[in-house]
């Protein structure tokens, strides 16, 4: 009977064996699963750090409908504009600028950073919600979507920021609208006018365009009229920024059409007290010591005329210091009128200076000449009529005697033993002419151009002063 037992119960494991591994086969991982589960539980409570009902919440799983598939974007081919072959599709712009980075006057440009934000609808991208709620991707998605190919108008370099990630947002809504914005730097093109530099005012804009798509199928406008342009707080070291206004218009090419075209404007006005330190105060010192020569004696020569130089050699250094940070333009800039209409002044210091030795000279080689002469020569005997002319029968020429050999000898004695009561018949009168009168005056007393220089000079730069203030300021 036992035999007969333990037979039945070997023949009861031979055929429950097979059915056991199969089992054990088929589902190899879900003891396992179980086992860590509650093992996780198990930490969990006694402190875990991982919690697997957690993770059952994330709603990144893939067991959800991943955003290729919701937006269906494997469905449609976005090499092409939303509602392609039809009208244009309106892009809505709106910008925020962050901040004018440099303004470069040699290069004639200026660099802004600011959020670039597009507003389009496409049908294509539109997604069921019952919360009615838009999804945001960052740059991933957008390199698989069709998106507004907008360029910056002579631009000459710009670039996307890439810290951390790129700086690219996505924001799509269940109706379809799109929301796609970018932070950017650009540096762009400023056409300068220089004339009244640097009392300058600069107008300056930014401008927008679409690169493939002209008005027939793309159309840009402001989102919000003139809200569209936002600012932050800007200061700049070298201007005010006097307005920013956008603007809207169009574009011909010949080979393309007609694109539409919008505008940022901005106004900029330069800071003068900058150039009133660096640039003008110097050379009105410059000027102003150039008149202490007027008081040094004029034998002074080597005082005179090394500061004479000296006030020429900073003149000039300043112009050529002004003119290496400013581009080489073709026309006349105020601060050049400035600059040489003050060297002029320096600069003719030293020719009056040069004068009044030149006429020193002169007057002491006279003196000189006139110590040679018999001593009862006298050249005050030269007499002058109030009608300022000198008459031949007025002039004592006794001194001269010896040295008069001509054949009217007893004439001119005559002449001589005569009573004067007037210009006799015949005599000849040599009138001189009030101009030649001043200049022998000057060139006899030449220390007087000194005293008359220490009034004209300053006169004539304070005139200079106020009509160039008036016409620039």
């Amino acid at each position: 009977m036992r035999v007969a037992l333990l037979a039945l119960r070997l023949m009861c494991l031979a055929w429950f064996w097979p059915v056991t591994q199969l089992n054990s086969s088929h589902f190899p991982n879900k003891r396992r699963h179980k086992e860590l589960y509650v093992g996780e539980n198990t930490k969990q409570k006694h402190g875990g750090r991982v919690d697997l009902k957690m993770k059952k919440l994330d709603s990144t799983k893939s067991l959800l409908i991943k955003s290729e598939q919701l937006l269906r974007i494997e469905d449609h081919d976005f090499a092409m504009r939303p509602g392609f072959g039809g009208s244009a599709i309106p892009v809505g712009i709106d910008v925020q600028v962050e901040s004018i980075d440099s303004i470069s006057e040699v290069n004639m440009d200026f660099t802004m950073t600011l959020y670039l934000r597009h507003y389009w609808q496409d049908d294509r991208l539109a997604f069921p919600s019952s919360s009615n709620k838009s999804r945001t991707f960052d740059s991933r998605l957008v390199k698989k979507i069709w998106v507004p190919d907008v360029f910056f108008v002579h631009s000459k370099r710009s670039f996307i920021h890439d810290t951390t990630m790129e700086n690219i947002m996505l924001r799509v809504y269940p109706d379809g609208n799109i929301l796609y914005s970018v932070r950017i730097t650009v540096t762009a093109l400023c056409s300068m006018d220089f004339s009244s530099f640097p009392l300058d005012t600069q107008n300056c804009s930014l401008e927008l365009e679409s690169y493939a798509y002209n008005e027939n199928d793309l159309m840009l406008y402001w989102k919000n009229g003139n809200d569209s342009l936002r600012t932050d707080e800007i200061v700049l070291s070298q201007f005010f920024i006097e307005d920013f206004q956008p603007s809207f218009g169009l574009a011909f090419y010949s080979s393309t059409g007609w694109y539409n075209r919008l505008y940022i404007n901005f106004i900029l006005r330069r800071h003068i007290f900058f150039f009133m330190l660096q640039t003008y105060f110097p050379t009105m010192l410059m000027v102003m010591l150039s008149w202490v020569s007027f008081w040094i004696d004029r034998r002074a020569v080597p005082a005179r005329v090394s500061l004479g130089i000296t006030t020429v050699l900073t003149m000039s250094t300043i112009i050529t210091g002004v003119s290496a940070s400013m581009p080489q333009v073709s026309y006349v800039k105020a601060v050049d009128i400035y600059l040489w209409a003050s060297f002029l002044f320096v600069f003719l210091t030293v020719i009056e200076y040069a004068a009044v030795n030149y006429f020193t000279t002169v007057e002491e080689m006279k003196k000189l000449k006139r110590a040679k002469l018999p001593s009862s020569y006298n050249a005050t005997t030269q007499a002058m009529v109030y009608d300022g002319c000198f008459h031949d029968n007025e002039i004592d020429l006794t001194s001269f005697a010896d040295a008069a050999s001509t054949p009217n000898t007893e004439r001119n004695t005559q002449s001589r033993n005569s009573t004067v009561s007037g210009p006799t018949e015949g005599t000849r009168l040599r009138r001189r002419h009030p101009l030649k009168q001043n200049l022998s005056f000057i060139m006899s007393n030449s220390y007087m151009i000194d005293s008359y220089s220490r009034v004209l000079f300053p006169l004539a730069y304070l005139l200079f002063n106020i009509i160039y203030w008036s016409l620039y300021a």
